[in-house]
């Protein structure tokens, strides 16, 4: 439904088309890589795998605005934190390029700060919930106390 919907309201949605497969949920797990439509029974993905990194990169890079909500994988384990590492460089450069770029939410801005990168990125919260209601136009439950 959602990919008809994006096609009907001319979005262009950018999907995974391959991962880093893992047979266990552990950074010592075997690997492989693999279509995210063919994950063989018993493994997961836990990254995405280069095809997708590439194809995320250069979507990002040309980007004018940027809205990061969540890594691409499983960046607490060194084995899967390739992907998370190739979208934080893409949004790096497009922020150089002069982009505005928002890291948003707990996971995203621990990812961001492990590559050492939250400096180079226009704003960062660690309101990952708040900050989408608040881009919805919902009213937060803070704000609206403080203004009475």
């Amino acid at each position: 439904e959602i990919v008809d919907l994006a096609k009907e309201k001319g979005v262009n949605l950018v999907l995974a088309t391959d991962a880093k497969l893992a047979d266990s949920f552990s950074n010592d797990a075997k690997t492989d890589f693999g279509s995210v439509k063919e994950i063989p029974d018993g493994w997961e993905g836990l990254d995405i795998g280069p095809e997708t990194e590439k194809v995320f990169a250069e979507v990002i890079k040309n980007s004018k605005t940027i809205l990061w909500n969540g890594p691409v994988g499983v960046f607490e384990f060194d084995n899967f934190d390739k992907g998370s590492r190739a979208v934080a460089d893409a949004i790096v450069e497009a922020t150089q390029k002069g982009a505005f770029s928002l890291i948003g939410g707990g996971d995203s801005v621990a990812c961001i700060n492990k590559f050492g990168l939250a400096d180079d990125v226009s704003y960062v919260s660690t309101g990952g919930g708040a900050l989408l209601e608040m881009i919805e136009g919902k009213v937060l439950p803070g704000i609206k106390a403080i203004r009475g």
